[in-house]
């Protein structure tokens, strides 16, 4: 199993970014979509997505990344939502849709097991380990 050391390394971030790219690619690019306000808002929905997991991940204690995940999952309905809306007014068809949602419910898969696991650990983030460390480092300094 590989070290994850920074967000980039979670498969969850690299799901999200790919979403974000697709989204741009298909939407937001499409200069013949000329509904400003939904691709204004599915941008900055499908990159809220990956933006919490990285604040998340990088606030270094399992507490704030379970509530940025779940802003994350949050973020991720709501692209969603936004691709059901593409695809009622016809900027994407039905087997683009299809794709997209398939992307984004296994994001939230992605997202609502990684929740449930930090729920689990006891593990309290890295930020708690260099705490520890320090608690620990003082404590046998403080002996000699």
């Amino acid at each position: 199993m590989a070290t994850i050391t920074r967000f980039e390394d979670l498969n969850i971030c690299k799901e999200a970014r790919i979403q974000t790219q697709s989204v741009y690619a298909q939407i937001i690019n499409n200069q013949n979509i000329k509904d400003y306000p939904l691709k204004d808002q599915i941008n900055k929905s499908s990159g809220s997505v990956m933006d919490n997991i990285a604040e998340g991940y990088d606030r270094k204690g399992n507490k704030e990344f379970k509530q940025f995940l779940a802003i994350a999952l949050g973020s991720n309905g709501e692209v969603k939502s936004q691709l059901y809306k593409s695809l009622d007014r016809c900027y994407i068809n039905q087997k683009d849709f299809d794709e997209f949602k398939i992307r984004n419910e296994s994001i939230a898969k992605m997202l609502t097991g990684f929740i449930k696991y930090l729920n689990k650990t006891e593990f309290k983030g890295t930020k708690f380990m260099i705490e520890e460390a320090i608690t620990e480092y003082a404590s046998t300094n403080l002996e000699h």
